[in-house]
């Protein structure tokens, strides 16, 4: 963790960002999250870092800042980081069919409706590549669209996830069920979240010959001494796991995941490229720092400029932009694993352009500004939304120099 200094040691109102602490307990005040943790860094160093509320309020366990998270999709941008190390040696191309590596892949058929006589399945236009799967715009999908779309509901029925989101099956098994499966688009016709980032992960072990996991640990999470992240919580650190909850209820909190008994305390559990990590404030800072240095880390390289660059710039044509979920992000683009904002005036937010971010599932976000070499984190533990944009507004509202 980089030393903690005064925010106006680096350009930031000690005013402003007390403002974004009294939203981020007025949270736990108000029974919307058990508890959550904040953390600003500008220019390389900690401004501001608060805990709020419970890690683990059935065994009456406060936040602290050294408290393990199910950080869920912001796996991935760590998954595209690994790739592109592989990019980077000239194992692999972003014009690589991936049928190249999974054969599998080059008999896959799109989805274009349904008919009277049944499912209508055409042949592909043109064939799936790398960049089309660190671009979610491969036409997978993930078992998980509100718009409960034909290939949304054959990927449920597949059964990857179990209800926390954890999955029940090896990154092989998940290929070869996916292949399958039709795609719900041509490969480059539409942007679709989707479980393409896992498919990388399983191209990461099958290229490097190294178990992903392996491959994580060796190439990025050493490196950067991100000591507390990885796919299990390992015994000496269960004290520290937070507990998963769902959305307020009428009596509470509903309990989903207790750290006692989580899956996550199991070695054995299944990795995962796109949802699969568990990590500390403190280390996902320095994988951020990282980024936002372009790749570099105390002196240690992991990423060149131009892989960094790549990664955290829209690759996006203008027509697939903004990116959507249930609803569109304005002025979002996507990157290699981020979104990336391409138009802050219609972004609602007061980010800069350039700002790259992403999030997960269970209640956990960061955002890196280069423009303002801001970046933020802010991780509770709730299968529920609640109002992170307020509190990133109130970074920025911070920002006086």
């Amino acid at each position: 963790m980089p030393t903690p200094v005064t925010p106006e040691e680096v350009g930031l109102s000690s005013t402003g960002l007390e403002d974004l602490r009294t939203v981020a307990q007025s949270y736990v005040d108000q029974e919307k999250l058990a508890g959550l943790i904040t953390l600003i860094a500008r220019q390389g160093k900690v401004a501001h870092f608060e805990c709020y509320g419970m890690r683990d309020a059935e065994a009456n366990k406060p936040m602290q800042s050294d408290t393990i998270f199910r950080i869920y999709s912001m796996t991935k941008p760590i998954t595209c980081a690994a790739f592109l190390m592989l990019l980077e040696e000239g194992r692999v191309r972003l014009d690589d069919p991936v049928s190249k590596f999974i054969p599998e892949f080059k008999q896959m058929r799109v989805l274009v409706g349904n008919s009277d006589k049944g499912t209508e399945l055409v042949d592909l236009e043109r064939e799936m590549t790398i960049w089309h799967l660190l671009t979610h715009t491969a036409g997978l999908a993930y078992g998980v669209d509100a718009e409960n779309s034909p290939v949304e509901d054959m990927y449920r029925a597949v059964g990857m996830w179990d209800s926390t989101w954890q999955l029940q099956l090896s990154l092989q098994d998940m290929v070869q069920d996916i292949a399958k499966l039709p795609l719900a688009h041509q490969p480059s016709r539409d942007w679709r979240y989707s479980v393409a980032h896992d498919v990388i992960a399983y191209l990461v072990s099958v290229i490097s010959d190294m178990p992903f996991d392996t491959f994580l640990e060796e190439k990025i999470f050493r490196p950067l001494g991100m000591d507390d992240t990885g796919f299990f919580v390992p015994e000496g650190k269960w004290d520290r796991f937070g507990a998963l909850y769902s959305a307020p209820e009428e009596d509470g909190f509903r309990l989903l995941d207790a750290p006692a008994t989580s899956p996550l305390l199991r070695p054995d559990k299944h990795p995962a490229g796109g949802t699969g990590l568990v990590s500390t404030v403190a280390d996902y800072l320095r994988f951020a720092q990282m980024l936002l240095n372009e790749g570099e880390w105390e002196g240690v390289r992991l990423l060149s400029r131009e892989s960094v660059q790549m990664m955290t710039t829209n690759q996006l044509p203008e027509a697939l932009i903004p990116i959507h979920f249930e609803n569109p992000w304005p002025g979002m683009g996507y990157g290699f694993g981020l979104g990336v904002v391409v138009d802050a005036a219609q972004a609602e937010m007061l980010w800069s352009n350039g700002t790259f971010q992403w999030l997960g599932i269970g209640g956990t976000t960061f955002w890196v500004d280069p423009q303002k070499e801001l970046i933020g984190l802010i991780m509770a533990q709730t299968l529920s939304y609640f109002d992170q944009f307020t509190l990133r507004n109130l970074a920025y509202q911070a920002i006086v120099e």
